[in-house]
């Protein structure tokens, strides 16, 4: 299944054709998700206790995942989901524009590492001439 938890999606079937949610809960075995605002239900639910009252609950139900498409978050289209191997890693990507689709994937490796080095290298730069110069001056009198 192709689809996760968290992920933005597009239902493309249904009474709810069109409608976009987050996914709240996926079921890989049975292939079915519940999406958040979608296919909804109502549930009577009996009071069990003297002090509870009877009531009609409504709540989202899960609907097929062959029914969804992932909407990729870069270019905002509903996208089939591809996948690349990057460092042993199985990655999903969109095949429309190629972002990645896991969020931790673009957290961990795009977005950290260009933040991390761009700030260190400004950081050392300074200290390693500050710490060079009193460094070398001392050198060169003793000689």
């Amino acid at each position: 299944m192709k689809v996760k938890v968290n992920d933005n999606v597009l239902v493309l079937t249904g009474k709810y054709k069109g409608k976009q949610g987050k996914v709240l809960k996926t079921d890989p075995k049975a292939g079915k998700v519940i999406v958040e605002g979608v296919n909804i239900v109502h549930k009577h639910e009996k009071a069990r206790k003297a002090n509870e009252t009877s009531r009609i609950v409504t709540e989202e139900a899960f609907i097929d995942a062959s029914n969804v498409e992932v909407v990729c978050d870069k270019c905002g289209k509903a996208t089939r989901v591809g996948h690349i191997e990057v460092d042993g890693k199985k990655v999903r990507v969109c095949k429309k524009c190629g972002a990645p689709l896991d969020k931790a994937y673009v957290k961990k490796v795009k977005g950290k590492p260009a933040a991390e080095e761009a700030a260190p290298k400004k950081r050392t730069r300074k200290r390693s001439q500050k710490a060079e110069t009193p460094a070398e001056a001392p050198a060169e009198e003793s000689k």
